[in-house]
């Protein structure tokens, strides 16, 4: 089962979700839409005393729920109560609230886009923008944000096309690349920024992530231009795309005086960036 994780916003309020591709339906968090329904301290407890109750009368919706792992508020995947929309609904009806009706209509919006998007893959693109700028992240950053997405996935095609497996040789290959210019694999790279499981190319700088696709799309263009046949080979490709980025990077240091490499995360830019436009409106 292909599933991709996210967080939907309703009201502010956050609802963590994940798409399952092969099924092409949404799955809801459960204890996040009873928060978002009744404002319950507790709404796991909540949930607990609503199943029981449901269960006791015999509703299906109960039963046919089942939980799937998403990201807890300390950061680890746990096991979580979810249902997708069909069973949302028919849970709604079971939470007396005075926001069922809007979080219905929020609810059929949520299942409606994400269908016109595997229509329309540059709605996708549209939603990830605006995703980005509610989050604070500047125009410059996000338009290269998107672009080293689209270079990403031109890369992993052509490793695919090479016979290579997702999993453990992609994730090898992508370390060597990373080795290669920055000096770091993509762990040690995450540490210094002071990351769990959060993106990586999320929480680098405009250069960190210029240089990162500069490796990447060279990468690419190397395999094709020497159709490497063995996963050795593609490994000599990945060392060579990297230095590709690395030669790049020690000129421009060269030039500004100034490392590349930094332990600056998203947070911190963010942050920074907020403190400076408070000093700039005092």
């Amino acid at each position: 089962m292909k599933q991709m994780e996210g967080i939907q916003l309703f009201e502010e309020k956050k609802v963590r979700t994940i798409w399952d591709q092969e099924e092409e339906k949404w799955y809801f968090s459960i204890v996040d839409i009873i928060s978002v329904l009744t404002e319950s301290i507790d709404s796991s407890a909540y949930w607990r005393k609503l199943k029981q109750r449901l269960k006791a009368e015999g509703n299906e919706t109960v039963t046919n729920c089942h939980g799937l792992k998403m990201k807890a508020a300390d950061g680890k995947m746990r096991m979580t109560d979810v249902a997708d929309t069909e069973q949302v609904f028919r849970l709604i009806q079971s939470i007396p609230s005075s926001k069922a009706e809007p979080f219905k209509l929020w609810l059929s919006q949520v299942a409606s886009e994400r269908l016109d998007e595997m229509q329309d893959p540059e709605l996708s693109i549209d939603r990830a923008l605006e995703q980005y700028l509610n989050l604070g992240y500047s125009e410059s950053w996000i338009n290269q944000r998107i672009k080293s997405i689209e270079i990403r996935k031109e890369l992993t095609n052509e490793w695919k096309n090479r016979g290579l497996k997702e999993g453990v040789q992609f994730a090898t290959l992508t370390d060597i690349i990373s080795k290669a210019w920055s000096g770091k694999t993509t762990k040690e790279y995450k540490i210094l920024k002071g990351l769990k499981k959060e993106n990586l190319r999320d929480n680098m700088t405009n250069t960190e992530l210029i240089l990162n696709m500069l490796a990447e799309a060279s990468t690419t263009d190397i395999s094709k231009a020497t159709t490497p046949e063995s996963f050795e080979d593609n490994m000599i490709v990945a060392q060579q795309g990297g230095n590709v980025a690395k030669v790049a990077m020690k000129e421009l240091e060269s030039k500004t005086g100034k490392k590349v490499i930094t332990s600056l995360n998203a947070k911190d830019v963010l942050q920074q960036k907020s403190i400076d436009k408070n000093l700039d409106n005092k």
